[in-house]
């Protein structure tokens, strides 16, 4: 019951990350296309966005089940080995003691756990933004992309484009022949279709 008590008093602490997140996943990617992109989203477009990386990209799901399980298998090794010589150096860098029993230890190892899968997330988020952005930013320079949707607009005109990005309230769009982003806003497309899949 504890646990369950704890945990729930570390959910808002886990919001809060999530938002922190996407506020710098989103700002990142969007800062070399010249937006400000807190303009143009809601609190929830951000929030969601983490999650919505994470599940539109296989990678990230193999990555992210790495860092958990490369935390449990070293926390196991760790701990079996902690009264050898090398086990006590490391439990003293993270200023745990080895003397101690192995249950004590694994509880005193998953604030360490947190710390580290944080760090690990907030690199790999960041990483993408910088990545993305980059590469988003070069295609538009080179005219190098191609168009993956067909736009019909409220209006009646078509339009293939490459849809960069969106969110609940807009979508993000270069035509071929623009180094530019438009931004325009979900309600004046009346529909989309995809003409090459990434």
């Amino acid at each position: 019951m504890k646990y369950f008590e704890k945990i729930q008093g570390l959910l808002p602490l886990g919001y809060l990350y999530l938002i922190i997140l996407g506020l710098l996943k989103e700002s990142i990617f969007f800062y070399p296309l010249g937006i400000h992109i807190l303009k143009f989203s809601s609190i929830t477009d951000i929030l969601i966005s983490p999650i919505s990386d994470i599940t539109s990209n296989p990678i990230l799901i193999i990555l992210i089940t790495f860092i958990f399980l490369a935390f449990f298998i070293y926390q196991a090794v760790l701990i079996r080995n902690s009264h050898k010589e090398w086990g006590k150096k490391i439990l003293k860098s993270y200023r745990l003691n080895a003397d101690v029993e192995k249950k004590e230890l694994q509880k005193a190892m998953i604030p360490v756990f947190g710390v580290v899968v944080a760090f690990a997330l907030l690199s790999l988020f960041v990483g993408l933004g910088i990545g993305q952005g980059k590469m988003v930013k070069n295609k538009l320079e080179k005219q190098s992309f191609r168009n993956n949707y067909i736009v019909t607009f409220s209006s009646g005109k078509t339009a293939e484009v490459y849809i960069i990005d969106n969110n609940s309230s807009y979508y993000f769009y270069a035509e071929k022949g623009s180094k530019t982003v438009k931004i325009v806003p979900t309600g004046n497309i009346s529909s989309l279709e995809v003409i090459n899949p990434k």
